[in-house]
């Protein structure tokens, strides 16, 4: 498989990793401007209610553009304790919740200075907690995409409308709140892992489906 380019991403959803493991050298984009509302500083689970959205609160700048790795977060709000809480209440009767805990409730209570160092150490623990050993490097520069590259940053995103990734083909899996809601695709990769722990990466493989 040729390599692909993605953005950052707080808890990347079930695509984004879905794509990551068949793609065995990764880009992240660290020269980009900053975009609100998207998958790089929030990710969607799924509560008694139903979708809930968890947003890491970042420091505005001055100006409207901000390079992605300059973004910095904000902690004027005890927003990691709640969220943390938050995923509990969702998760903690999940088959797996107790078994992963460890690995990630410490990303609740650390604080990082910068979203970029915040999501990719998230996303080393991801990968850890998956055995996936893919390279993954950030960009050199905004404008030097390796030759040969899918150009995916803005196309694992919950505002794009026009250019879908027609490969993704989520596979539903038992979630918490299966039988009130139904299945509901593409939720933050924690969503998926507390759910289904081993059988994770097979999911993701899964979904994925390609045609000649």
């Amino acid at each position: 498989m040729e390599p692909i380019l993605l953005s950052t991403a707080y808890f990347a959803p079930v695509h984004y990793y879905a794509r990551f493991i068949h793609h065995p050298n990764v880009y992240i984009e660290q020269f980009e401007n900053f975009t609100k509302q998207t998958y790089r500083n929030r990710c969607n689970i799924s509560g008694s209610n139903g979708i809930i959205s968890l947003v890491a609160p970042v420091i505005k700048g001055r100006g409207p553009k901000m390079l992605i790795k300059d973004v910095q977060l904000s902690y004027d709000m005890d927003w990691q304790r709640n969220q943390w809480q938050t995923i509990v209440s969702a998760y903690n009767s999940s088959p797996y919740f107790e078994y992963y805990q460890d690995d990630i409730a410490p990303f609740f209570e650390k604080k990082f200075n910068f979203l970029l160092d915040y999501n990719m150490q998230i996303h080393k623990t991801i990968c850890e907690c998956l055995d996936i050993k893919n390279s993954t490097k950030l960009t050199t520069d905004f404008e030097e995409v390796p030759a040969g590259t899918l150009n995916f940053r803005d196309i694992i995103s919950p505002k794009n409308k026009k250019l879908p990734d027609l490969a993704f083909q989520p596979l539903e899996y038992t979630q918490v709140f299966t039988e009130k809601f139904g299945f509901l695709p593409n939720l933050s990769i924690l969503d998926l892992l507390f759910n289904e722990g081993p059988n994770t990466e097979t999911i993701l493989e899964n979904s994925l489906k390609f045609y000649k």
